[in-house]
């Protein structure tokens, strides 16, 4: 049985905060030579994150659109992080 999306989401978070090196100094410094500013991304996916546990603990119920938005939007960041080399692909989270 598939879990319903608060479980989903959660679990989703979960993989996403163990592939993406949200503290990693190295993501934090501009190289100058990049395809995207990852210190941006990395603030801007962390506050979604944030955001989505906050509305989990609030009780919120997150639609499949939600899910499936925030996991493309993980997917995409992490294709920027892996071109800009502070991240390697197999870590891909799904």
């Amino acid at each position: 049985m598939k879990p319903d999306t608060r479980t989903a989401i959660r679990q989703l978070i979960k993989q996403v905060r163990a592939a993406i090196p949200f503290d990693a100094a190295q993501a934090r410094v501009c190289s100058g030579d990049c395809s995207g500013c990852s210190q941006k991304l990395l603030d801007d996916l962390e506050g979604e994150l944030a955001a989505w546990e906050q509305r989990l603990a609030e009780g919120d119920r997150p639609s499949l659109a939600d899910l499936s938005r925030l996991a493309k939007t993980a997917r995409k960041i992490h294709r920027v992080l892996v071109r800009n080399g502070i991240l390697a692909e197999e870590t891909e989270p799904r």
